[in-house]
């Protein structure tokens, strides 16, 4: 594909135009926000194999073989996705690589959709793997392109780190055409197998490549000086260096740095020399700070600027006493617009059932989530992919016959398939009386709906693999396995009792397509009749955002309820209807 006009582009679409240009084959990602996008748009790239793969470490472990095999690669995910690829990464380090291998990373800072806002940078030096850090599609696109070049002169995978705002805003690029490269496969066990001896001796290799890269970073491109005023010299990357651009322009200098890791030594102190005040300007931790603290020149940064959350352009005026313009205020007050489980939303009608039954609930990530806000207030825990089955054995381990029967796991099936299967062993293995609650709903929904290994159909749409959950459970050790219809609060209930009764391992999956879903037919919205409904708040309980109460009763949105019952399962006076 040849395209030679310039165009908006998302980061994240740029960055999928990168891997086009350079010549990738293989992709292989999990997906999580901000980072989707990237292996969306280059799955319309038919040149380009992009799967959908079960976590990121397998994603990573996937691109790696490809990069063995010859061919450039890349794996995506966002940044606690990176905690779970760590393992390969960290020795792929030592490996190195056969063609070009880049990862892409997605830094959440503000979390607007991630339950921490970690700092990528720390993975990149603990790993001893350079990383690239654009701050705007043009420089994603070619930061990307770059990266497979640094990959195969340096022998070493390379992060790119994207952060939400470079992700989802657009810049003008300029696309160009791709170029593929092909490195044939050698056998090569000293490099490539890693068990201790081999490790050793590619452990001095690894800290020769580091100074090397240093070296690199000293006169990179990556890396630029931008001078201005000379009384405040700013070091910033990033999103950070477009706020400090736009609040200061060229009354100070700026040095720019497009290489996160390893950061220079010598054009710092340089740049330093040139300036009265040094600031560094970046998002969450201190890492440029420390860096060039440690190299004895004074520095300020976090003094003045948050370690917490996104940065804006008034936040860096009023840091450095700049006169930040007043804002537009608007005198009506806005009432607030908590994020609630959409109309229709399979898990809505299991996690009434378990509130109803008084039950602990250790849930997991993913749009089900949402079931710890009130009115249902069901989950009690979150912390990430995966922990809620490992969460429940612990807990009923240790609280015995006060916890066995009211505590229950719940995690989605996109989320079961990536990592609580172990979780799921565990249980079986170690024999806790614990009930696991799979939500099914036929999609990874928190993300926009991709595909995963349970819905039979790959990322393009087309039929794939697909793992039966049942017999899946049945063979990791499960003899109680049950399948319930959300929507049917009865049938919720009743298995339910019958599963945390019974003493024993078991699983429950509620199965139900994500009411979103393109191909789920709707029934007709519900009607109230008015004179039926005495304004009790019964269907309130449930907390559907299509129900309302107006003029002391019932009243349901017609363009967002899609028919489900589970309200009218709750009134007792049969004022809730179909049309």
């Amino acid at each position: 594909m040849e395209n030679n006009n310039k165009q908006l582009m998302l980061g994240n679409k740029a960055v999928a135009r990168g891997l086009f240009e350079a010549g990738v084959c293989f992709i292989s990602s999990y997906p999580g926000t901000p980072s989707t996008e990237i292996t969306e748009e280059a799955a319309k790239y038919d040149e380009i194999y992009c799967e959908w793969a079960p976590n990121e470490k397998v994603a990573m472990e996937a691109a790696f073989g490809a990069s063995l095999a010859g061919r450039r690669s890349f794996c995506g995910q966002k940044h606690v996705g990176l905690n779970v690829a760590s393992d390969p990464l960290y020795t792929m380090s030592y490996t190195g690589v056969n063609a070009g291998m880049v990862i892409g990373v997605a830094d959440d800072a503000g979390m607007h959709s991630s339950q921490n806002e970690q700092d990528s940078r720390h993975h990149a030096i603990a790993a001893k793997v350079p990383m690239l850090e654009p701050s705007d599609s043009a420089e994603a696109l070619e930061f990307t392109k770059l990266a497979f070049e640094l990959s195969e002169q340096f022998d070493t995978p390379v992060l790119i780190k994207m952060c939400t705002r470079v992700a989802h805003s657009q810049s003008v690029v300029e696309p160009g055409e791709r170029v593929v490269p092909d490195k044939p496969y050698v056998k090569d066990i000293a490099k490539y197998v890693m068990m201790p001896g081999n490790a050793k001796k590619r452990h001095p290799i690894v800290e020769e490549r580091t100074k090397a890269l240093t070296e690199y970073a000293e006169t990179s491109p990556l890396n630029r000086v931008e001078m201005g005023g000379t009384k405040i010299g700013i070091i910033t990357s990033s999103t950070c260096y477009q706020y400090v651009k736009e609040v200061f322009g060229d009354t100070v200098s700026v040095l720019k740095l497009g290489i996160a890791n390893p950061l220079p030594e010598r054009l710092i102190r340089d740049f330093a020399a040139k300036v009265d005040r040094l600031v560094v300007v970046e998002e969450l931790d201190p890492i440029i700070e420390t860096h060039v603290r440690a190299l004895g020149l004074k520095v300020e940064g976090k003094n003045i600027l948050p370690m917490i959350d996104e940065f804006s352009q008034n936040l860096i005026a009023k840091a450095f006493g700049e006169e930040v313009p007043a804002t537009c205020s608007i005198e009506d007050a806005i009432p607030p617009r908590p994020p609630v489980m959409c109309a229709g939303c399979p898990h809505r009608g299991l996690f009434y059932t378990l509130r109803k039954n008084n039950c602990t609930v250790l849930g997991d990530i993913g749009c089900y989530t949402l079931g710890a806000v009130q009115p249902l207030g069901a989950i009690e825990l979150t912390l990430c992919m995966g922990a809620s089955i490992g969460a429940v054995h612990g807990f009923n381990k240790i609280r015995g016959e006060e916890s066995e029967g009211k505590t229950v796991a719940v995690i989605g099936d996109s989320t079961f398939m990536h990592s609580g299967m172990t979780g799921l062993a565990n249980v079986a293995y170690n024999q806790s009386n614990s009930t696991v609650i799979i939500l099914d709903n036929s999609i990874t929904g928190m993300t926009g709906h991709q595909q995963n290994p349970t819905t039979g159909y790959n990322i393009k749409g087309d039929p794939a693999g697909k793992i039966d959950l049942e017999a899946l459970c049945r063979a990791m050790g499960f003899e109680r396995v049950r399948v319930v219809d959300p929507y049917d609060l009865d049938q919720c209930d009743t298995v339910l009792k019958e599963e945390l009764a019974a003493k024993a391992p078991s699983v429950i999956i509620s199965r139900r397509p994500c009411a979103l879903l393109k191909y789920v037919k709707h029934r007709p919205p519900l009607t109230v009749d008015t004179d039926k409904c005495i304004g009790c708040k019964s269907c309130m309980r449930v907390g559907c955002p299509a129900i309302s109460i107006k003029e002391g009763k019932a009243h349901i949105d017609n363009t967002l309820c899609v028919g489900c019952g589970v309200c009218s399962q709750l009134c007792r006076f049969g004022a809730l209807q179909d049309a």
